[in-house]
């Protein structure tokens, strides 16, 4: 059985960059937390709460400290809270995330009205919409468009993990409601190529496995477009969740990671893999 690793498996730049000002952090501060999880992998939050570093989903009550803005960023009432209270802060939003957010700031100045393609729940969704005026909407797909009201002016932006299609689909829906569109292709580079990358993969293996938090947004688009070429694809957190009947039958077997997912976690399955080979 032959396994092949992605190319571009893992930590995206924001993700790591987040993810190493989140570490040296550690230990400056008695009291330093992350605003809601640093970046969506269970495993590396679970190592920061190691050093001392606790998540928190709320300022209320804290009156002191450090705080860690996350790579997806937070709205921005919570920056605000926390400037006002003076805590330190440590901003580890993704430079992409961070550049949505302008977008979407800049088009509501100037009296768009705003669409935010992507996952309403999402909570780099939520802070980017905070960022606009009154008039934002945040749609899924072109279907969400065309209940949307007509609009003279229309500036749209798209969730980083968003694929480029989806947003494209959304563009032309858009036309038809507005007069006057103004896109921002806010899709992250390395989001675009690791989802093409993998498509390719999937095409050429028998089996696929897709590495990364359950609460992962771009991890969760990544087993979709796997899962529309190879419907042996699953999704698993780490080494320990591959269920070797999944393997049986596979002469290749493709592997691919979310932007959030350590090198240490991937390490681990390319090991469990080999080692059940061998024991076949």
């Amino acid at each position: 059985m032959k396994v092949i690793l992605a190319k571009q498996a893992g930590f995206c730049f924001g993700v790591k960059r987040a993810t190493q000002l989140a570490f040296e952090a550690a230990g400056k501060d008695q009291k330093t937390y992350t605003l809601g999880p640093i970046i969506h992998s269970p495993q590396v939050v679970g190592k920061l709460e190691k050093l001392g570093i606790s998540v928190l989903h709320s300022l209320d009550g804290l009156e002191q400290g450090t705080i860690i803005i996350r790579s997806h960023g937070v709205e921005l009432e919570e920056i605000n809270k926390a400037r006002k209270k003076n805590l330190n802060i440590v901003d580890a939003t993704c430079p992409f995330v961070k550049k949505a957010q302008e977008h979407v700031k800049e088009l509501s100045d100037e009296g768009y009205s705003v669409v935010v393609v992507g996952d309403a729940d999402h909570p780099e969704v939520q802070g980017i919409v905070s960022y606009s005026g009154e008039k934002v909407f945040v749609v899924a797909s072109d279907e969400d468009v065309k209940k949307l009201p007509k609009m003279k002016k229309i500036g749209v932006v798209a969730q980083t993990t968003q694929s480029f299609e989806n947003l494209k689909n959304v563009v032309v829906e858009c036309l038809q409601r507005g007069g006057e569109i103004r896109v921002y292709n806010t899709i992250c580079d390395a989001t675009a190529v690791r989802q093409e990358e993998a498509k390719e993969l999937a095409g050429q293996v028998d089996c696929m496995l897709v590495v990364g938090g359950f609460n992962s947004a771009n991890t969760s688009r990544l087993l979709e477009v796997c899962a529309e070429l190879q419907p042996r694809t699953y999704h698993i957190e780490t080494a320990e969740e591959i269920n070797p009947a999944w393997l049986e039958g596979a002469e290749q077997v493709g592997v691919t990671a979310g932007a959030s997912t350590p090198k240490w976690i991937i390490d681990e399955v390319m090991n469990k893999i080999e080692e059940l080979n061998k024991s076949d």
